[in-house]
């Protein structure tokens, strides 16, 4: 009984000064949200949130490739896509680009395809499928000029989106390839329709107009006709893919969910897309490298020479580590993630 008593005393003389309370808080600001005026999409408005690299203020001169994020509205996935752009200037593992996301209000509807027969879609979805053709004018007549009026743009364009954005990205690049350069798509809802756009991607290509094209596709665990889908799709490419179109597909089923690919595929995506340059330097004695010694005029001309990615050599970081002394200094394209299963330059 005294003990219990003299517990609440003892807490008293030992413990350390009061806490007071937090100081004043200031915003941590991830991008600008605008809200954009459309007539295409029956006078509705959207959210445009906008995030620039760093680069952007520093330099006036330097324009910048964008990438467009399908549901990209500030509660949807402009936040994450953002941190990993954010990333790259910590690390500088890809180039700096501008990302714009653009907020969906009935995806459902707005993202998806023409189907022959709404009503099983209406009964699933609780929404009429058939807005995507719609949104792709919104995009190619107001969305994209507005940016390109109001920001250094580079003229080189991407569009990514996950699940039925995916879809939306497979069939653009199918239906209207000239709309991005790049084409990001996290596992697509290629079941859409029977598998309409694997079924038929093959026909699709052979229209395709000439021009360079980029297509980064992955998908997650997902089965029964999602997976066939994609694999119809994949067959398309490998088979009957136009000169200029280079692609690879990621097959990231053993280690991801549908739930959780986006995010570290777009990271990878990123990486393979626009992945920069780097060199591989002697490591100091201090952490258990050699002496350093002077280096000789042949390092000294490697390391006076412009990186790109053209006059790297391509290698995993694993390759790198072994291969390390005959590479110092030397201008490399490491590649990053998880190796694709298939790709254009598979040979």
């Amino acid at each position: 009984m005294i003990l219990r008593r003299l517990l609440p005393l003892a807490a008293l003389l030992f413990a350390g000064p009061a806490l007071g309370e937090m100081p004043a808080s200031e915003p941590y600001v991830l991008g600008q949200t605008y809200t954009v005026q459309t007539a295409i999409l029956e006078g509705e408005t959207r959210k445009v949130t906008v995030r620039l690299p760093v680069e952007y203020d520093a330099d006036a001169e330097l324009h910048f490739p964008v990438v467009y994020v399908l549901d990209g509205g500030p509660e949807q996935d402009f936040a994450h896509i953002a941190g990993i752009a954010q990333s790259r200037e910590m690390n500088y593992s890809f180039e700096p680009f501008i990302v714009v996301g653009i907020q969906s209000v009935n995806r459902r509807h707005e993202l998806s395809p023409a189907v022959a027969d709404p009503a099983p879609y209406e009964e699933a979805l609780r929404a009429t499928p058939g807005g995507s053709a719609k949104y792709r004018r919104f995009l190619r007549e107001e969305l994209k000029p507005l940016i390109e009026a109001n920001f250094r743009t580079d003229g080189h364009d991407a569009v990514m989106g996950e699940s039925l954005a995916g879809l939306f990205v497979v069939e653009t690049l199918l239906e209207d390839p000239a709309l991005f350069d790049d084409y990001i798509a996290i596992s697509p809802s290629m079941w859409w329709e029977t598998m309409k756009y694997g079924r038929e991607a093959a026909d699709y290509l052979a229209r395709h107009p000439a021009g360079k094209r980029r297509l980064y596709l992955t998908s997650a665990n997902e089965g029964d006709w999602h997976r066939e889908g994609t694999e119809r799709l994949v067959t398309a490419l490998r088979n009957d893919a136009p000169e200029g179109l280079e692609w690879s597909f990621v097959d990231a089923g053993k280690a991801e969910t549908h739930g959780t690919l986006y995010h570290p595929m777009a990271l990878d995506a990123f990486r393979a897309l626009y992945g920069t340059p780097s060199r591989e330097y002697r490591s100091y004695p201090l952490i258990g490298g050699p002496e350093i010694a002077e280096r000789t005029a042949e390092e000294n001309a490697l390391l006076e020479s412009e990186c790109t990615r053209e006059n790297s050599i391509r290698m995993t970081p694993e390759t790198a580590e072994r291969a390390r002394e005959a590479i110092y200094y030397k201008c490399l394209l490491l590649e990053l993630g998880p190796t694709p299963r298939e790709s254009s330059s598979a040979d």
